[in-house]
């Protein structure tokens, strides 16, 4: 460029300098921007074309969504299990704790978390009645009304029996809170019901599935 009188003296080039909005993308050469050119925290999250909701609790996966931390629905948090091989036996009409051993204590991480519960056991009568057995959550009996709990035995040849004591329940138990669940059983007249028959070992088991 041409010039009358003395030559200007050189001036850096400044933003003061430049028009608003002139200086499009398809000026700047591809991959010529690198980390060093961009200002630490001058990104926020609303520019990137992530997909989902960022929180204190969504992590940025790799196929470029928002997504929630630790397990997926339907997987299993935490277990816990307790065993228990001494021969129990009431002659209540009403549910009673079966064994403080068959229990467990499991607190949710969140109360939208649904426990499941696994209890193998042997339960008999000695006479011709009927023997229940069910789960409490604290102080909820989970099973049928009427005291009719989860399972029951039936005898009616008045010569004691047993059988194989297989209970599996899903509870919500809505909280965040420590929850017991225990095995409770009782007769439905004047016998005697028994627990754990001659001393075999029996378990519950409780798994927290993630909500």
């Amino acid at each position: 460029m041409g010039y009358l009188g003395y030559k200007p003296a050189d001036k850096p080039l400044t933003a003061a300098d430049i028009t608003d909005s002139i200086i499009t993308s398809a000026k700047i050469t591809d991959a010529t921007i690198v980390n060093g050119d961009i200002a630490n925290a001058t990104i926020a999250l609303a520019k990137l074309s992530a997909t989902g909701t960022p929180s204190a609790a969504t992590f940025l996966r790799g196929d470029n969504a928002w997504g929630e931390a630790g397990a997926a629905a339907g997987q299993v948090i935490q277990v816990v299990t307790a065993t228990d091989s001494t021969f129990r036996s009431t002659s209540s009409t009403s549910f009673v704790t079966a064994s403080n051993t068959l229990s467990v204590t499991i607190t949710p991480s969140s109360s939208s978390n649904k426990i499941f519960l696994i209890v193998n056991s042997a339960l008999g009568i000695d006479t011709s009645y009927q023997a229940y057995a069910t789960i409490y959550r604290n102080s909820t009996d989970l099973g049928a009304a009427s005291n009719k709990g989860l399972s029951h035995l039936q005898m009616d040849n008045n010569t004691s029996v047993f059988m194989p004591l297989a209970m599996n329940y899903l509870d919500s138990p809505a909280t965040t809170s420590a929850t017991t669940y225990q095995v409770y059983i009782r007769v439905s007249a004047s016998s005697t019901a028994f627990l754990n028959w001659y001393a075999s070992k029996t378990s519950i088991t409780a798994f927290e599935i993630k909500g």
